[in-house]
C-alpha cells in the first residue's frame, strides 16, 4: 500500500455519548466525507467481514447492509462512456476566449473533481483533520479509529461510478492461515523466511477493477506444420531424423469474452493480482459505502480507456493460443490475425484484498490474498543453496541412470 497514509494501530478511545443518528452511514463536511454511527449508542459502526453486516465494536448492535434494491447491477456501455468522457476533456481544455468564461470555470471544476489528489477531512467523531493520500477514499481516523470516507470521489459526475462491490468473506485470521500454507508450499525459500508467518505490514483494502465483455471476430492466416521421421545413411552413419511438412491454414471464429478483469490503480502488482483470479463476480451487490466501514478502499488512477488496452491485450493473447489450437499440428506459425471488436461492456467494480508486506534482509516483498476464495499471490526470495543441492541430486540421478544404460 506505498500511496496510503501510514497504518497505525492504537486503542479506540471511548464511545461518544448517543447521539441518536439513525441509519447505517450518514454526510458529513459538508458533503465531503461519511461517517457511521452506531444507532443505539452513537459510537462507530464497522463492517463485520464474513457475516455481511455492521456492528458496533462496544454495545454490540447488529445492522444490515444498506444496499440498494432498485440499482441492479447492469453492463455499461464501452463506446458511449469513452464519448462521454472525450467531450468532458475537450471541454476542460478548450480556450476560455472560445468557451467563454462561465463555462470554461464549470468544465475546470469538474474535471478538477475527476483528478483524486489529497484531501483534508475533519473528523466527525475527535475533530481532528484527517489526510487523504492519492487513490485512498476510505480509511480510518488515526486519532480515535472511527471509520471516515471521502465522499466526493465515488459520486463524482465526472468520474466513472463504481457499479459494484464484493464483500469481505474471508476474515484476518483465515488470511494469515491461508499465507502461512503458502510459504510453506515455498520449496525454495529460505527456512528464516518461511518461519515468518504472516507477520508484516497486513491490511485489508477495496481495489478497482474494470472488467470488460466483448463479442470478437476473427480470420486468421497461418501454417500448419506436421513433424515425420527420415531415415538416413547406412550402416554406422545410419540415423533417424526429425523434419516438418508445411501446409496453409486459414479460417475464421468468434468468440465472446465474459468479464476480463483490469486492475485500475497503478500502486499495486498487476501480475499479482492476476493470478489471484478468477473471483466469484456473481456475489458483487449494488455499491454501498456500507460494505466499506472502517476498510481502506482506493479509486482507480489507470482511465478507462487505457484499461481497455490492457483488457485487448490480454484477449488477444487468447485469440492467438485459440488460432493456433485451431491450425493444429504439432507446430503453428500465425502469419495474420485480423480481429473485430464488438457489443463492448464494462463495470466498474471494487474487489477486496488482503495485502502484506514482507521485509526481509532490506528487501521488500508484497503478498496479495483474495478475500473471497482465499488465493495467495505473492513474491518470495530464493535459497540458492538450496536451489544448488537440487541440481546437484538431480544431476547425480542423471549419471546413475547413465552408468545403469551404460551397462
Amino acid at each position: 500500500m506505498s500511496e496510503s497514509t501510514p497504518i497505525t494501530t492504537f486503542e479506540p478511545e471511548p464511545p461518544p455519548e448517543p447521539s441518536g443518528a439513525a441509519g447505517a452511514s450518514r454526510v458529513v463536511n459538508e458533503g465531503l466525507a461519511r461517517v457511521f454511527p452506531c444507532g443505539q449508542c452513537g459510537a462507530d459502526l464497522e463492517f463485520r467481514i464474513g457475516h455481511q453486516e455492521l456492528q458496533c465494536p462496544y454495545c454490540g448492535h447488529l445492522q444490515q447492509l444498506e444496499i440498494p434494491t432498485d440499482q441492479p447491477i447492469t453492463e455499461q456501455d464501452l463506446p458511449a462512456m469513452l464519448e462521454r468522457l472525450r467531450l468532458q476533456h475537450e471541454a476542460a481544455a478548450r480556450p476560455e476566449k472560445e468557451a467563454g468564461a462561465e463555462e470554461s470555470e464549470a468544465a475546470e471544476r469538474e474535471v478538477n473533481s475527476a483528478t483524486v489528489g489529497d484531501q483534508e477531512v475533519h473528523c466527525d467523531g475527535c475533530g481532528a483533520n484527517v489526510l487523504f493520500t492519492g487513490t485512498l477514499t476510505s480509511t480510518r481516523c488515526p486519532y480515535c479509529g472511527g471509520p471516515i470516507q471521502r465522499n466526493d470521489v465515488h459520486k463524482s459526475e465526472a468520474r466513472i461510478p463504481v457499479d459494484g462491490v464484493l464483500p469481505f468473506f474471508v476474515v484476518r485470521e483465515k488470511a494469515a492461515s491461508c499465507i502461512e500454507q503458502w510459504m510453506q508450499s515455498r520449496w525454495f525459500a529460505p527456512n528464516d523466511f518461511k518461519k515468518l508467518g504472516a507477520k508484516g505490514k497486513f491490511e485489508g483494502v477495496y481495489l478497482p477493477y474494470f472488467t470488460f465483455d466483448a463479442m470478437t471476430f476473427n480470420r486468421y492466416e497461418g501454417q500448419r506444420g506436421d513433424h515425420y521421421n527420415v531415415t538416413t545413411g547406412s550402416g554406422k552413419d545410419r540415423k533417424t531424423e526429425r523434419r516438418t511438412r508445411w501446409s496453409h491454414a486459414s479460417g475464421q471464429f468468434q468468440r465472446f469474452f465474459d468479464d476480463v478483469l483490469i486492475l485500475a490503480v497503478r500502486s499495486q502488482r498487476h501480475d499479482l493480482a492476476q493470478s489471484l483470479e478468477p473471483w466469484p463476480l456473481e456475489k458483487c451487490v449494488p455499491f454501498t459505502p456500507d460494505a466499506m466501514a472502517g476498510i481502506f478502499a482506493r479509486t482507480y488512477d489507470i482511465q478507462l480507456d487505457q484499461t481497455f488496452e490492457l483488457a485487448q491485450q490480454r484477449m488477444r493473447a487468447a485469440l492467438m493460443t485459440e488460432t493456433k489450437q485451431r491450425i493444429g499440428g504439432d507446430e503453428q506459425r500465425v502469419d495474420d490475425l485480423k480481429t473485430k471488436f464488438t457489443a463492448l461492456t464494462f463495470k466498474h467494480l471494487l474487489l477486496p484484498v488482503w495485502l502484506l508486506a514482507y521485509r526481509y534482509r532490506d528487501k521488500t516483498y508484497p503478498v496479495m490474498v483474495n478475500a473471497v476464495t482465499g488465493e495467495v499471490s505473492g513474491d518470495r526470495p530464493y535459497s540458492w543453496i538450496k536451489i544448488s543441492l537440487a541440481i546437484l541430486a538431480g544431476a547425480a540421478v542423471a549419471l546413475a541412470i547413465f552408468a545403469l544404460t551404460q551397462r
